[in-house]
C-alpha cells in the first residue's frame, strides 16, 4: 500500500518534525530508489528504498574569503559591485562557503553585523547564474535606508537585459500581473489569479537574431523570478533557464549557454546618506553578443 513520503520519513526519523521533514524534501535532499524526489506527497511503497541527506548547519558568522570582486563604485556607505554569474550571495545549505558574503567580508573588515550576522550588507539579491549590478550597505545607517527604499521600490529603478527564445510580441510593452507560488510546484513561481503579488515589467526588444532576442526590462516591482516568468509567459522565455525555459531550444544554439542569461545592466538610486542621484551600469557580457 502506498503513503505519503513526508509520513513514512516521519515515521522512520522521530526528532524531525513535518516541516522539517518537508524542507528536506522541498530542497532536494531526499532520494526515492535513486532519484530526487522533491514532492512531500509523493507515494512510496514500502519496498522504495529512501535514502535522506541531512545538510550541515549553516555557520552561524560567515567567515571572510579572499574572493575577487568587481566594484563598479565605493565610498565609506556603499559598495556598488558587478556579481559574475555564479557566485551565490549569501551562505545556504549546499553554498557554505565561498560566496558574495564572504568576498564582502574580506573586503570590508567592518562589515560584519551590519544588517545582521549571516546577510552583512546585503539590501537586495540576484539569483545565482544572474550576472550584474549590485549594492551593498557598509554602515547601518545605509542599510536602513536601502533596506525600506529596496522593499517598497522608492527611488528604485533595475534595468535588467535578458537573452529570450525568439522575438515577444509586441515587441515593446507593459506586463502587469500577479505572481505567487505555483499551486502545482511550490519551487516554481507562477501568474496568478489570487495569493500572489502584483508584478510589473516594461520591456523592449533592443536586438534580434533569426533565433533569439536581446530584451531590455525595467521592472516596477521585485518579485521573485520576476522577468523570468514574465518572458515565459510570452512565449519567449529566457535562454538556458532550467525552471521556466525550453531545454530543447536551448540545445539547438550554438555555442550551448552555460547559465540562464539574465543580467542585470543598470541600478538607478538615491545615494543612502547624501540622497544624490546614482547610476551604476555593468559591462554587458560577452555572452549577451547577438
Amino acid at each position: 500500500m502506498s503513503e505519503r513520503l513526508d509520513i513514512v520519513l516521519m515515521a522512520r526519523h522521530h526528532d524531525f518534525s513535518r516541516s522539517r521533514i518537508k524542507g528536506l524534501i522541498e530542497a532536494g535532499f531526499v532520494k526515492v530508489n535513486g532519484e530526487v524526489v522533491t514532492k512531500a506527497g509523493a507515494k512510496v511503497d514500502e519496498d522504495d528504498e529512501l535514502d535522506v541527506f541531512i545538510p550541515p548547519p549553516v555557520p552561524a558568522v560567515p567567515e571572510p574569503e579572499d574572493i575577487p570582486i568587481d566594484v563598479l563604485y565605493e565610498d565609506e556607505n556603499i559598495l556598488a559591485l558587478n556579481k559574475p554569474p555564479g557566485l551565490v550571495v549569501h551562505p545556504a545549505p549546499g553554498h557554505l562557503t565561498g560566496t558574495l558574503v564572504n568576498a564582502l567580508l574580506a573586503h570590508c573588515p567592518n562589515l560584519s553585523g551590519i544588517g545582521g550576522v549571516s546577510r552583512p550588507g546585503i539590501v537586495h539579491r540576484l539569483d545565482q547564474d544572474t550576472s550584474g549590478v549590485m549594492v551593498v550597505a557598509k554602515t547601518q545607517r545605509a542599510m536602513d535606508v536601502l533596506s525600506k527604499e529596496f522593499s517598497s521600490h522608492a527611488n528604485i529603478v533595475k534595468t535588467y537585459l535578458a537573452i529570450v527564445h525568439g522575438t515577444p510580441v509586441p515587441a515593446e510593452g507593459r506586463i502587469e500581473n500577479l505572481i505567487g507560488r505555483s499551486p502545482f510546484d511550490r519551487k516554481k513561481m507562477a501568474i496568478v489569479d489570487r495569493n500572489g503579488k502584483v508584478a510589473v515589467t516594461h520591456y523592449r526588444v533592443v536586438a534580434s537574431s533569426r533565433t533569439v532576442s536581446r530584451v531590455e526590462c525595467v521592472i516596477e516591482t521585485g518579485r521573485t523570478h520576476q522577468i523570468r516568468v514574465h518572458m515565459a509567459s510570452l512565449g519567449t522565455p529566457v535562454v538556458g533557464d532550467a525552471v521556466y525555459g525550453r531545454s530543447r531550444l536551448d540545445r539547438q544554439l550554438n555555442p550551448q549557454p552555460a547559465r540562464q542569461l539574465l543580467h542585470a545592466w543598470r541600478l538607478a538610486l538615491k545615494h543612502p546618506i547624501t540622497r544624490e542621484p546614482m547610476t551604476f551600469e555593468a559591462p554587458v557580457p560577452s555572452d549577451f553578443m547577438l
